[in-house]
């Protein structure tokens, strides 16, 4: 028979019932640790800029995301084999966006180009638009 584990969670103070003050030291800890563990490299941008120039389809995304998962499922479906290149954080593409642009990531560069993010590709492929641009862009033969 099963039995219940009696919670034990540091002297009988749930941890989302902390004071605010441990609880804001706590994410300034964790935000000062993420920017110090995930800079965009300079050689990060510099990667990125010379895929985007040598492949015809290119997809940027973050490490392990699903949504970069879903892009290159979708243009596998199509016929292309994009590039795929994982970075740690939007400032990568620092060099390729201007920066009215919106950079979200997974960003899609067709052609040297950016087309745009997943929500961008979906409507260009259910618009009819997205094979003319990729066999424009040399990516598809037929």
């Amino acid at each position: 028979m099963y039995q219940a584990i009696p919670y034990s969670g540091g002297g009988g103070v749930r941890p989302w019932l902390r004071p605010a003050e441990t609880t804001t030291a706590a994410v300034a800890t964790v935000k000062a640790e993420m920017a110090e563990a995930a800079p965009a490299s300079r050689e990060e941008q510099q990667e990125v800029e010379r895929a985007v120039s040598e492949s015809p389809v290119v997809v940027v995304g973050r490490r392990a995301c699903c949504l970069s998962h879903v892009v290159k499922q979708l243009l596998q479906g199509l016929g292309v084999n994009p590039a795929v290149h994982e970075v740690a954080d939007e400032a990568a593409l620092a060099g390729l966006v201007a920066p009215a642009e919106a950079a979200a990531l997974p960003a899609v560069f067709v052609g040297g180009k950016l087309l745009g993010g997943l929500d961008r590709l979906m409507a260009v492929h259910i618009s009819g638009e997205l094979v003319p641009i990729l066999k424009k862009a040399g990516a598809l033969w037929l």
